[in-house]
């Protein structure tokens, strides 16, 4: 019978987590992680193939997390407005998940839905907190989503990098006015869905 591992897959991803969380995607090596175990790297490779397993699946406890601040929104009025919110408040406390998930370019050019389709529930419920709270159709939902998640997503891009700090005051501000401005805007019907180029899926460079 073989040996029984020292350490379980779960409590691997959980140390790896938080070492990302504390220092970064590129300190997740085997001997760091074996470190941070109090062991070899051995027990990593007998409970996962290669670190790229390891890589994968913390990313995927990192947009797990992400998700639990998210989810949170569905507590307050209005909805929407608190998720951007914590939206911002996961990069502030998780500034280098934050930069895992949204700011980890591969020079690969994507449309802004298969940039963002690993976090598809969140879009869903955003998009239907818009169409209960405010009455608008799915599509407008699904512009004025995309437009204030832009915004949104540039605000925690300073946060994370600290570029910039901001008080919840001025998060709030700055949240309900571009909102409110881009509500005004779908609702008149100025802004619509962007047509997506063809040549966002191609990889090849110019």
């Amino acid at each position: 019978m073989p040996p029984k591992p020292k350490h379980t897959r779960e409590q691997i991803i959980a140390a790896a987590l938080e070492l990302v969380s504390e220092k970064g995607m590129e300190t997740l090596t085997a001997r760091e992680l074996g470190a941070r175990l109090g062991t070899s790297a051995r027990p990593i490779f007998t409970a996962f193939k290669n670190m790229e397993e390891v890589q994968q699946e913390v990313i995927a406890a990192a947009a797990k997390r992400f998700q639990s601040y998210a989810q949170r929104a569905v507590h307050f009025t209005p909805a929407f407005k608190q998720l951007g919110m914590q939206v911002l408040l996961f990069a502030a406390e998780e500034p280098k998940l934050y930069q895992l998930l949204f700011m980890r370019g591969d020079g690969t050019r994507r449309s802004f839905d298969q940039a963002f389709s690993f976090e598809d529930s969140m879009s869903v419920a955003g998009k239907q907190m818009l169409q209960k709270d405010y009455g608008l159709s799915a599509e407008e939902a699904a512009v004025l989503f995309r437009h204030v998640w832009i915004f949104t997503f540039g605000l925690g891009a300073l946060c994370a990098t600290g570029v910039c700090c901001f008080s919840d005051e001025e998060i709030n501000d700055l949240l309900g006015q571009n909102f409110m401005a881009m509500l005004v805007r779908v609702q008149s019907g100025d802004i619509r869905k962007p047509t997506v180029h063809p040549q966002l899926n191609d990889t090849d460079s110019d």
